[in-house]
């Protein structure tokens, strides 16, 4: 049973104004945000109608400013190696872009990444002939830091792509062990971290990645529509731009040549939401200042919990949950009913879930054997009473 103050738990709550109306267990989609990020992105949007778009940034640039820092010391790094992007998978794309491709190149990657990322690989295959090759996976799941490594010392690589976290089950890669590998075998490594922010504490050094890739909207309960980039100094004093800069991250000098933007921001665009950027420096500011560490181990305490409780009381369930450490999402499949149809069953009772398709991850659900799973994923402000509400109105749509 997961054991956290339960004052604490009273001021997340108290802080959150969707825990009042709804049962929200679909933070691995998109968190219920807290007070402090609504309001910024109200306040800026207000200031926005009053004084005009151009003029509000400019009355807010040391907020704006703020705001890189906040995310910045989120994962333990400068403010110089942070762009602000639309979202996890502009940031990926936008890394994978930086580099120069050449026929028969290999980009290592692992069989649960991220669909965007699968097919962003997939097309740049098509385009310019590069190999994808894809580690193989360890017997309790999640790819094996060995396979990486003897997979880097035949191909020689490009750079490494992987998901920290899958989308469709409370797996963790081990992306401490795989980064350390890449660095030490000096390739490229790219971490998408979108279902990872927010729910543990993060050190981009511990990961020795080059590229980190991070939504706003999942468990660090910002907004949707942004997210950021951390880039390395060693990819940025290597030169690596992404393919297309553009005002924002270059300068044009004179008619054939431009001068990129010293730090991180030569990935960024010039066009962007400055509500939904100063709500994802609220929620950055939201997360460092609670103990992570603890938040998110009552999130996987509380998808535990769940895991347990769905085996004990409904029949025939599969819990799909592999892996030597699990997260706080939980995906499962029942013989009874389809998932597309058991979220809507639930959300009319204003219990929210989600699910995970096939197409979310063709590799990993077919050899799951699952066309599409119920994807539970549980948040430090949920309580051990609405994991129970969930088990007893999923049970009772079941029987």
């Amino acid at each position: 049973m997961p054991i956290t103050s339960s004052d604490q738990i009273i001021k997340w709550r108290s802080d959150t104004p969707g825990c009042s109306t709804t049962n929200h267990l679909n933070n691995a989609g998109a968190a219920l945000m807290p007070k402090p990020v609504i309001d910024a992105i109200h306040n800026h949007i207000d200031l926005e109608a009053e004084i005009g778009g151009y003029e509000a940034e400019e009355a807010v640039a040391d907020r704006i400013a703020d705001c890189y820092s906040s995310v910045a010391k989120l994962i333990g790094s400068s403010t110089s190696n942070i762009a602000i992007v639309e979202n996890a998978t502009v940031a990926t794309s936008q890394a994978l872009s930086a580099f120069q491709y050449r026929q028969g190149d290999t980009i290592i990657t692992t069989n649960v990444d991220y669909a965007s990322n699968q097919i962003m690989l997939l097309s740049l295959a098509a385009r310019f002939g590069i190999n994808i090759v894809r580690a193989e996976d360890l017997p309790e799941g999640g790819a094996d830091p060995d396979s990486v490594l003897d997979l880097i010392r035949k191909h020689r690589p490009k750079l490494v792509l992987m998901s920290w976290i899958p989308t469709n089950s409370g797996l963790i890669q081990d992306a401490f062990s795989i980064g350390k590998i890449c660095r030490d075998e000096d390739v490229p490594f790219i971490l998408d971290a979108c279902q990872a922010v927010g729910q543990f504490p993060i050190d981009v050094d511990e990961l020795n990645c080059d590229f980190l890739a991070a939504t706003a909207r999942k468990f660090l309960r910002g907004p949707r529509g942004i997210g950021f980039l951390y880039v390395s100094d060693r990819m940025l004093n290597q030169g690596l731009e992404p393919l297309f800069p553009d005002t924002h991250g270059a300068t044009w000098t004179a008619p054939e040549t431009y001068r990129l933007e010293p730090g991180a921001k030569r990935y960024e665009n010039w066009e962007s939401s400055y509500a939904l950027l100063l709500g994802l420096g609220a929620a950055a500011d939201y997360a460092n200042g609670i103990d992570l560490e603890m938040a998110g181990k009552r999130a996987a305490e509380l998808a535990e919990y769940t895991r347990e409780n769905l085996k004990a009381a409904i029949p025939g369930v599969r819990v799909l949950d592999y892996g030597r450490e699990k997260c706080a999402i939980v995906s499962a499949a029942f013989e009874k009913r389809e998932p597309e149809e058991l979220v809507l069953l639930l959300r009319k009772q204003k219990i929210n879930t989600s699910v995970a398709s096939r197409t979310a991850g063709v590799i990993d659900m077919r050899a799951k054997k699952a066309a599409s799973i119920l994807r539970i994923s549980p948040h430090y402000y949920n309580s051990v009473d609405e994991i129970d509400q969930f088990i007893q109105c999923l049970t009772d749509i079941l029987d």
